[in-house]
Protein backbone atom coordinates (compact mmCIF):
# COMPACT_ATOMS: atom_id res chain seq x y z
CA UNK A 1 0.00 0.00 0.00
CA UNK A 2 1.17 3.56 -0.57
CA UNK A 3 2.93 5.31 2.22
CA UNK A 4 3.01 8.86 3.52
CA UNK A 5 5.46 10.32 5.99
CA UNK A 6 3.93 12.77 8.43
CA UNK A 7 6.69 14.80 10.05
CA UNK A 8 6.25 17.36 12.79
CA UNK A 9 9.01 19.60 14.06
CA UNK A 10 8.27 19.35 17.78
CA UNK A 11 6.07 17.70 20.38
CA UNK A 12 3.80 20.75 20.32
CA UNK A 13 2.88 19.88 16.70
CA UNK A 14 1.93 16.27 17.46
CA UNK A 15 -1.82 16.85 17.70
CA UNK A 16 -2.09 18.06 14.09
CA UNK A 17 0.21 15.29 12.87
CA UNK A 18 -1.86 12.67 14.64
CA UNK A 19 -5.05 13.98 13.04
CA UNK A 20 -3.39 13.78 9.60
CA UNK A 21 -2.28 10.21 10.24
CA UNK A 22 -5.77 9.19 11.39
CA UNK A 23 -7.39 10.78 8.32
CA UNK A 24 -4.97 8.93 6.04
CA UNK A 25 -5.85 5.70 7.84
CA UNK A 26 -9.51 6.21 6.96
CA UNK A 27 -8.45 5.73 3.33
CA UNK A 28 -6.24 2.76 4.13
CA UNK A 29 -3.07 4.77 3.56
CA UNK A 30 -0.16 3.72 5.74
CA UNK A 31 1.48 6.67 7.43
CA UNK A 32 4.77 6.88 9.24
CA UNK A 33 4.79 9.53 11.98
CA UNK A 34 8.00 11.26 13.04
CA UNK A 35 8.96 14.13 15.33
CA UNK A 36 12.12 15.61 13.82
CA UNK A 37 13.19 19.23 14.12
CA UNK A 38 14.71 20.77 11.01
CA UNK A 39 16.62 23.19 13.24
CA UNK A 40 17.65 21.02 16.17
CA UNK A 41 18.32 17.73 14.37
CA UNK A 42 19.00 18.41 10.66
CA UNK A 43 21.25 15.35 10.24
CA UNK A 44 18.54 13.01 11.53
CA UNK A 45 16.00 14.64 9.21
CA UNK A 46 18.33 14.18 6.26
CA UNK A 47 18.90 10.49 7.11
CA UNK A 48 15.18 9.92 7.51
CA UNK A 49 14.27 11.48 4.16
CA UNK A 50 17.02 9.61 2.30
CA UNK A 51 15.98 6.29 3.88
CA UNK A 52 12.24 6.73 3.56
CA UNK A 53 10.18 4.75 1.06
CA UNK A 54 7.27 7.17 1.41
CA UNK A 55 5.69 8.49 -1.75
CA UNK A 56 4.46 11.75 -0.21
CA UNK A 57 5.64 13.81 2.75
CA UNK A 58 3.41 15.98 4.93
CA UNK A 59 5.22 18.43 7.18
CA UNK A 60 3.50 20.28 10.03
CA UNK A 61 5.24 23.51 10.96
CA UNK A 62 4.61 26.71 12.86
CA UNK A 63 6.47 29.98 13.32
CA UNK A 64 9.43 30.04 10.87
CA UNK A 65 7.99 26.86 9.32
CA UNK A 66 11.23 25.72 7.70
CA UNK A 67 10.47 21.98 7.89
CA UNK A 68 8.44 21.58 4.66
CA UNK A 69 10.96 23.53 2.59
CA UNK A 70 13.93 21.65 3.97
CA UNK A 71 12.22 18.34 3.20
CA UNK A 72 11.43 19.56 -0.33
CA UNK A 73 15.06 20.54 -0.83
CA UNK A 74 16.13 16.95 -0.15
CA UNK A 75 13.65 14.99 -2.30
CA UNK A 76 11.77 15.12 -5.59
CA UNK A 77 8.75 13.41 -4.03
CA UNK A 78 5.73 15.63 -3.29
CA UNK A 79 5.81 17.62 -0.06
CA UNK A 80 2.70 19.09 1.52
CA UNK A 81 3.18 21.87 4.06
CA UNK A 82 0.64 22.16 6.85
CA UNK A 83 1.09 25.54 8.57
CA UNK A 84 0.26 25.55 12.27
CA UNK A 85 -1.19 28.50 14.15
CA UNK A 86 1.25 29.49 16.86
CA UNK A 87 1.46 33.26 16.53
CA UNK A 88 0.09 35.86 14.13
CA UNK A 89 -2.89 33.64 13.36
CA UNK A 90 -0.57 31.22 11.59
CA UNK A 91 0.17 33.71 8.82
CA UNK A 92 3.89 33.63 9.62
CA UNK A 93 3.96 29.86 9.04
CA UNK A 94 1.70 30.08 5.98
CA UNK A 95 3.87 32.72 4.30
CA UNK A 96 7.06 30.81 5.12
CA UNK A 97 5.75 27.64 3.53
CA UNK A 98 4.05 29.13 0.49
CA UNK A 99 6.96 31.39 -0.51
CA UNK A 100 9.40 28.69 -1.58
CA UNK A 101 12.04 29.59 -4.18
CA UNK A 102 11.66 28.40 -7.77
CA UNK A 103 12.65 24.76 -8.16
CA UNK A 104 11.73 23.73 -4.61
CA UNK A 105 7.93 23.51 -4.58
CA UNK A 106 5.84 22.75 -1.53
CA UNK A 107 2.09 22.27 -1.84
CA UNK A 108 0.49 24.24 0.95
CA UNK A 109 -2.90 23.90 2.64
CA UNK A 110 -4.63 26.31 4.99
CA UNK A 111 -3.54 27.01 8.54
CA UNK A 112 -4.33 24.01 10.79
CA UNK A 113 -6.21 22.36 7.89
CA UNK A 114 -5.07 18.79 8.63
CA UNK A 115 -7.99 17.31 6.72
CA UNK A 116 -6.98 18.95 3.42
CA UNK A 117 -3.36 17.93 3.95
CA UNK A 118 -4.44 14.30 4.26
CA UNK A 119 -6.87 14.51 1.34
CA UNK A 120 -4.27 16.12 -0.93
CA UNK A 121 -1.86 13.29 -0.15
CA UNK A 122 -4.59 10.75 -0.97
CA UNK A 123 -5.35 12.56 -4.24
CA UNK A 124 -1.68 12.47 -5.21
CA UNK A 125 -1.49 8.75 -4.43
CA UNK A 126 -4.76 8.14 -6.28
CA UNK A 127 -2.99 9.01 -9.53
CA UNK A 128 -1.06 5.75 -9.10
CA UNK A 129 -3.49 3.64 -7.07
CA UNK A 130 -6.95 3.26 -8.69
CA UNK A 131 -8.48 1.87 -5.50
CA UNK A 132 -7.74 5.14 -3.74
CA UNK A 133 -9.31 7.10 -6.59
CA UNK A 134 -12.45 4.98 -6.21
CA UNK A 135 -12.53 5.54 -2.45
CA UNK A 136 -12.21 9.31 -2.95
CA UNK A 137 -15.00 9.29 -5.51
CA UNK A 138 -17.28 7.34 -3.18
CA UNK A 139 -16.47 9.65 -0.26
CA UNK A 140 -17.28 12.73 -2.32
CA UNK A 141 -20.15 11.23 -4.23
CA UNK A 142 -18.56 12.20 -7.56
CA UNK A 143 -16.99 10.53 -10.57
CA UNK A 144 -14.06 12.09 -12.42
Amino acid sequence: MPKVSVIVGSKSDEELGTKVKEALGEYGVEADFQVISAHRDPERLDRYIRGSDSEVFIAVAGLAAALPGIIASKTTRPVIGLPKEVKLGGLDALFSIVQMPPGVPVATVGVDNWKNAALLAVEILALKYPDLAERLERARGTRT
